[in-house]
């Protein structure tokens, strides 16, 4: 952001985090929807892959690892398990990198755990599950923590 005024960064960075909160609620929307057109399918990819972009602007490791693990939950969730994996792996790499605990290191294995399921290695989905199931256990919150062991639930 050269040669641009303390108020333009602020506006910029503004837009960014606006547009990321944005993107990231209308993706859990279409996520949601019971039924989703083939255009919508593509919306929700390009919204999440969006998402993560304007994060990546002005976010911080917790910012990116979400937009990450949430581009993973739109793959799995499209059944699509190879960019499933890849950003379900790069999530891992940003939480372990960063020392992010509680919620985010238990979803974080979650995501691996689906990925893995989707690719049909089952010792992988078993190994990652247990891992995440091991990371809830140090999740603060109640609700967080019955959150990830709801959505290890899913798991196929």
């Amino acid at each position: 952001m050269a040669n641009l005024t303390q108020k333009e960064t602020n506006l910029q960075s503004d837009f960014h985090k606006k547009t990321a909160i944005n993107l990231f609620n209308e993706v859990w929307d279409l996520m949601e929807k019971k039924e989703r057109t083939s255009e919508e399918n593509l919306q929700m990819i390009h919204k999440a892959h969006a998402s993560r972009f304007h994060w990546g602007e002005v976010g911080s490791p917790v910012n990116f690892s979400r937009g990450e693990w949430q581009i993973s939950r739109v793959y799995a969730v499209l059944n699509r398990p190879e960019p499933c994996l890849v950003h379900a792996k790069r999530n891992l790499e940003i939480v372990l990198e960063h020392g992010i605990k509680d919620f985010d290191l238990a979803f974080a294995y979650e995501a691996l755990a689906r990925a893995y399921s989707l690719n049909g290695d089952t010792a992988s989905k078993e190994r990652y599950r247990k891992l995440a199931e091991d990371a809830s256990s140090a999740i603060e919150k109640d609700a967080d923590r019955n959150l990830v062991l709801e959505d290890l639930g899913t798991i196929e």
